[in-house]
């Protein structure tokens, strides 16, 4: 059995004794997962001597959690600033320019602090915003469905295409096993979709530090590749939506999350899996069709990838991509998935054949990394055919 745990100072302890040469930020956050967990927002609040707070929702996430969230603080005496974000024509909530002149235009001079109450999207504006306004911010999940509520990095739209730009992480996450427990089976299905496609990333990790002499932290790996384990340990608690679940899910998630803010980067999380992703969601702002959901793209992603780079592992084209030869197979990846209720397919996020074939063309060279995916285009380009056949 796997266990993780998220202690922060031991976190710290393992990365400054961990020797590997990269540089290390330090983890300074608050991190609280239990039942009930939003109840605590106050206290933290008069810690850190706070009047008064701005935060950051959208309808849904209002009625899921910020309501009540406003409700505590009108209690404790906090006031609380609301920035509710409309969704577009599409139904979507985007982290484009439009929002974050929105959230910049309701922090006042006098905001002491921004709370990001929703899911990624919501996160990656506020991050953004807090980072050019000098005021930090908490974190409020309202879904196990991504990796990013404790990172720095900000994906952002601008001028319809996807750039990560370094922000800052926030100083305490708050998440509330009783919100989280009433989020959309999806929604949770998409964060273990995220933690999944830690299989090809990790593998895809290894190679670029052996074929493209990238950095390469061993703590940070094996922290990353001991929350997916726990994933994979905990599936059918997971699928079953109990607290021991989800706290399983969001614990992997944070964890995942802290080893990217630490090092400073999002290599042991993202690997050719997200190249597809990101490639995918581009198309969507191109062709104007609603956004899917990142981890849901990420984990179909994997499965699409899985074979691929077990089949590259054991060629032996390069001494580095023996690290693709033990993978779990795509039917391995993909049945995992089918047990919390996860898409498997492109077909069923509804994604053709043609949009799949050139994410897979073109996701390489969204960011310069060594990755299986872009040795698999450069020299066997035919693969990438029959594996969507």
């Amino acid at each position: 059995m796997i266990v993780i745990k998220l202690d922060i100072a031991a976190i710290n302890r393992h990365f400054a004794d961990c020797g590997c040469g990269c540089p290390h930020a330090r983890a300074d956050l608050e991190i609280v997962v239990e039942a009930g967990a939003i109840s605590r927002l106050p206290e933290f609040l008069r810690e850190h001597h706070v009047r008064q707070i701005c935060v950051a929702v959208d309808e849904n996430t209002y009625a899921a959690a910020g309501e009540n969230v406003c409700k505590l603080l009108h209690v404790a005496g906090i006031a609380a600033n609301v920035c509710m974000f409309r969704a577009n024509e599409l139904g979507d909530i985007a982290a484009d320019s439009a929002a974050i002149l929105q959230l910049l235009l309701g922090v006042e001079d006098d905001t002491d602090m921004l709370v990001a109450v929703g899911s990624g999207t919501i996160h990656d504006i506020v991050r953004f915003v807090a980072a050019k306004t000098g005021k930090p911010f908490l974190s409020v999940p309202t879904a196990a469905s991504v990796d990013g509520f404790t990172s720095a990095g900000a994906p952002l739209i601008v001028n319809g295409v996807k750039k990560t730009v370094q922000a800052v992480p926030p100083i305490a996450v708050f998440a509330d096993l009783d919100v989280l427990a009433k989020a959309p089976r999806a929604l949770a299905a998409a964060g273990f979709g995220d933690m999944l496609g830690k299989f090809t990333s990790l593998a895809d990790w290894l190679v670029s530090r052996d074929l493209g002499n990238e950095p390469f932290c061993p703590t940070a790996y094996q922290m990353t590749r001991k929350a997916l384990l726990h994933c994979v340990d905990k599936v059918k608690d997971i699928a079953s939506g109990s607290a021991q679940g989800l706290k399983a899910l969001m614990d992997a998630l944070l964890l995942s999350g802290i080893s990217m803010l630490v090092i400073g980067h999002s290599r042991p999380a993202s690997g050719g899996e997200h190249h597809i992703s990101h490639m995918w969601e581009m198309q969507c702002l191109q062709m104007r069709l609603p956004q899917l959901l990142h981890g849901a793209k990420v984990g179909v992603a994997a499965v699409l990838l899985a074979d691929l780079y077990r089949n590259l592992g054991t060629r032996g084209d390069e001494r580095a991509f023996a690290a693709y030869a033990d993978l779990a197979a795509g039917a391995q990846l993909a049945e995992l998935l089918r047990t919390v209720g996860g898409p498997v397919s492109p077909q069923q996020l509804g994604i053709s054949r043609e949009r799949v074939l050139t994410a897979m063309r073109e996701g390489p060279d969204l960011r310069d990394r060594a990755t299986g995916l872009k040795y698999i285009r450069d020299h066997h380009p035919e693969w990438l055919e029959g594996a969507i056949s």
